[in-house]
């Protein structure tokens, strides 16, 4: 390493690089469009065992990607799930092979409305196909014959990635032993749908959107999207975590009687700011992409709207974990996935975190919430190291 390299912390994956894959085989999505082939991004962190047995696919939610543990050279920010993989850590890359991967649709290089559309040689924009959450899991699937893993030992994410996990439970119950469902619901609620809305909104009320033809034409909807951004991020922050960070301090100006200096919360400035960091970052056709699946997700529909009738397709166990202030995915949620699969007959584990930092709990440190994830992949370990 160069002495100028990033020093990476203690029980950290340290270094990593993506790695693309162009998938060969077609892949029918729900709506019925067919890609005769598409491109992923992905990271591995740890090593595979020699039957196979010890993989483990994180799924990412809204707005991930595939840098969910490690640092790239030079780059001091983390993967976004760096708290809990690593050696040692809840995903224990030193017990499991663990895979995360970029899905299509989202613009981190993987197929996605950035992407080239082959039939017409120009890229995809809002022409790209509307996806739903089984399209991500069977993109993974064809993902995990490409590595040559026969079965998951576990599928994992929280709030999109756990309905994913869902998903893979129904969709092909003999690929994965355990399905870890963090912060997530069998559907979106109306509240939920609500938001969304109005985050596509505000892209689409940009000038600069182009009917999603912007990239086209040379532009980009920042400011639409820096303000869907906002109102995201406003939504998976709790009350009492804005209030302990930032309470009514100033970024700027004071209430001075007579005074003409403006004056910014420093709340307004940490929204401006997260605002235009991610839209620098993020399509925004992906954006709309991705909040209609969320929109659209509905884990039992097929099975006469019957939570019960899907869950008694699945044959793995299954962790739930929810947050207390958590009000975008509420601990009521969980409880009604842990009702349907303890009437299913199904072996389900639920932990409920007390926490005061929203959604974005899942992501953050929390002693108990790692000890419990943590704890459960331990015993799935030592299943799979018993069985060699």
């Amino acid at each position: 390493m160069s002495s100028h390299s990033l020093e990476v912390p203690a029980q950290s994956i340290g270094l990593v690089s993506p790695q693309k894959v162009l998938i060969e085989k077609p892949l029918t999505l729900a709506c019925g469009t067919v890609l005769p082939s598409h491109e992923l991004v992905f990271e591995t962190y740890g090593t595979l065992n020699s039957d196979k047995s010890n993989a483990i696919l994180i799924c990412h939610a809204l707005s991930g990607d595939h840098h969910a543990a490690g640092f790239y050279e030079d780059d001091s920010k983390p993967g976004w799930w760096d708290h809990h993989i690593g050696p040692g850590k809840s995903m224990d890359s030193d017990r499991f092979f663990i895979v995360s991967v970029n899905n299509i649709g989202s613009c981190f290089g993987s197929t996605g409305p950035t992407s080239i559309n082959p039939e017409t040689g120009t890229l995809w924009g809002a022409d790209f196909p509307s996806l739903r959450a089984r399209d991500w899991v069977e993109s993974q699937k064809l993902l995990m014959e490409y590595l040559g893993i026969n079965c998951w030992a576990a599928v994992i994410g929280g709030s999109l990635g756990g309905m994913q996990a869902m998903r893979w439970s129904l969709e092909h119950p003999d690929k994965l032993l355990n399905a870890v469902v963090i912060a997530s619901s069998m559907k979106l609620s109306a509240q939920n749908i609500a938001f969304n809305e109005i985050a596509r909104r505000a892209i689409k009320s940009d000038p600069d959107f182009c009917d999603g033809n912007y990239l086209q034409e040379g532009k980009a909807p920042l400011h639409g999207l820096a303000l869907a951004r906002m109102i995201g991020h406003v939504t998976y922050l709790s009350d009492e975590a804005l209030g302990k960070k930032f309470g009514r301090e100033l970024a700027s100006g004071d209430f001075v009687d007579g005074t003409e200096d403006p004056i910014e919360f420093q709340i307004e400035s940490y929204l401006n700011y997260q605002g235009d960091k991610f839209s620098s970052n993020f399509d925004a056709n992906s954006y709309i992409l991705i909040t209609r699946m969320l929109d659209y997700f509905d884990l039992s529909r097929e099975y006469n709207n019957s939570p019960v009738e899907a869950f008694e397709r699945a044959q793995c166990k299954f962790l739930l974990i929810s947050f207390s202030s958590d009000w975008r995915f509420s601990p009521k949620r969980s409880q009604e996935i842990a009702d349907a699969l303890i009437t299913a007959g199904k072996n389900v584990s639920y932990a409920a975190i007390d926490s005061n930092q929203g959604h974005d709990a899942f992501l953050l440190p929390n002693s108990r919430y790692q000890a419990a994830l943590g704890n459960y992949l331990s015993r799935v370990a030592d299943q799979l190291e018993a069985a060699q």
